[in-house]
């Protein structure tokens, strides 16, 4: 019987002012978490020579990415929206986060295991190859945990079963492309372990994320997570004097209570005529921006429409006028299994007992049995404190028009520098948590 193996996932967004020690990096935060598998320098190994050169193949590279992430970042919502309560439920996840995990586990993977997740992932073997793939991951990494005006840390961790010896090329790839930390455990005692690993995801979401293990099974030996925590300020923050309570129409029978915040001045709108959408671009201080996708004659439309180019486009059709923006308040947080979905995503050997995880382990024969995504957003009125006080709008005598989102939505989270698609997702109730 093969052993298991977990894949875990998850990512936090938190957008107020609230600070926090924040640490991107692993430095001295690990010792309580169980036995460190492994010295901690494999991603610190190779910039030393010929820098100038890799830098700017690194950056062709992740370019060469990022179209595929995105791509691969829709299709996962078309499979997420078309699950059972897919068209009521509120979606959350991060697609950068779920690409990094599963082109972790890929360093692992052979044969036709290796082929599904890498053609699952978008990417094509003619155009690139699996050393790139990972140098570019790595490089997205590196240019994100660098982002000094964006509070955000992405990462991984692989749990390791005591006595289990995974082949020391993988561990050591995954630490020097994929940034993670290898620790030891005994999967035996499933109730210390989870409380161990919950600790540090908990830690390292800075506890948005509690409880991202809730069952473990025994027989487990190797278990993957990947992680993504990003708080975001918003350049023009919103004013808490003129939030109130207001009505958010969930669907033509259904209508909720919520804080709505308010404010006036010069915005990115767009109005998509082809998708009868209107489109709103908040931007983050740093190189991230939050887009607003309101569709004016309901939501399905839109939903199986939307894609990589209208992105695009959106990007670079929104113009900056005056508008009076009314947004709700909201918390929530989504958790997913990812079997069904990446299976019907063409990657279902690794989920079976064809897998070949012979690049992990060539003593036991392993496949995965969970992957797990968990992610989670606040939207609130704060931003930074400087920007308050600064670039004071001049604003015409007439009334401007209203942009008031008080029914589903659809917002992306994006990182201008790496061409990432961070987080995306559907606010079908802003009162759900």
């Amino acid at each position: 019987m093969g052993a298991t193996l977990y894949v875990c996932l998850l990512a936090a967004l938190l957008c107020s002012a609230v600070s926090c020690n924040h640490q991107g990096k692993h430095k001295d935060d690990h010792h309580h978490h169980g036995h460190h598998q492994h010295g901690h320098h494999g991603h610190h190994g190779h910039h030393g020579h010929g820098h100038g050169h890799h830098h700017h193949h690194d950056e062709i590279l992740y370019h060469k990415i990022a179209a595929e992430n995105a791509e691969f970042a829709f299709k996962l919502y078309k499979q997420l929206a078309s699950q059972k309560d897919g068209k009521s439920k509120n979606i959350f996840y991060s697609p950068l986060s779920i690409s990094m995990a599963l082109s972790m586990l890929s360093l692992g993977a052979k044969g036709a295991t290796h082929n599904q997740i890498f053609e699952g992932l978008g990417f094509n073997n003619t155009k690139i190859n699996g050393t790139e793939v990972n140098e570019a991951f790595k490089h997205v990494l590196e240019m994100l945990n660098l982002q000094t005006e964006l509070e955000l840390s992405t990462g991984g961790a692989v749990y390791v079963h005591k006595g289990f010896k995974p082949i020391p090329k993988f561990m050591e790839d995954i630490k020097h492309f994929y940034h993670s930390e290898g620790f030891t455990v005994n999967f035996k005692n499933t109730s210390e372990t989870m409380d161990i690993i919950n600790k540090y995801v908990q830690d390292k979401t800075h506890g948005k994320i509690t409880e991202l293990i809730k069952g473990l099974s025994p027989e487990s030996v190797m278990l993957l997570i990947s992680y993504m925590f990003f708080k975001g300020k918003w350049e023009k923050p919103f004013n808490p004097a003129f939030t109130h309570k207001d009505i958010f129409h969930v669907n033509d029978n259904e209508s909720v209570p919520v804080q709505m915040m308010s404010r006036t001045g010069m915005f990115d709108v767009f109005h998509d005529k082809e998708l009868s959408t209107d489109v709103l671009k908040l931007p983050y201080t740093g190189n991230a921006s939050l887009m607003l996708l309101m569709p004016q004659k309901g939501m399905k439309h839109l939903e199986e429409s939307w894609c990589r180019e209208h992105f695009k486009k959106w990007h670079r059709s929104v113009q900056r006028s005056q508008w009076q923006v009314i947004l709700p308040k909201f918390s929530i947080s989504a958790t997913y299994s990812l079997q069904n979905v990446l299976s019907e995503m063409g990657i279902t050997d690794v989920f079976s007992n064809r897998a070949d995880l012979s690049g992990i382990s060539e003593e036991v024969k392993l496949k995965v049995s969970k992957i797990v995504h968990k992610a989670a957003i606040d939207i609130d009125e704060k931003g930074t404190e400087a920007a308050a006080g600064t670039g004071v709008e001049i604003m015409p005598v007439s009334v401007p028009p209203t942009l008031k989102f008080d029914k589903p939505f659809l917002l992306v989270i994006s990182n201008r520098n790496t061409k990432s698609i961070l987080f995306m997702g559907k606010i079908a109730n802003p009162s759900e948590k």
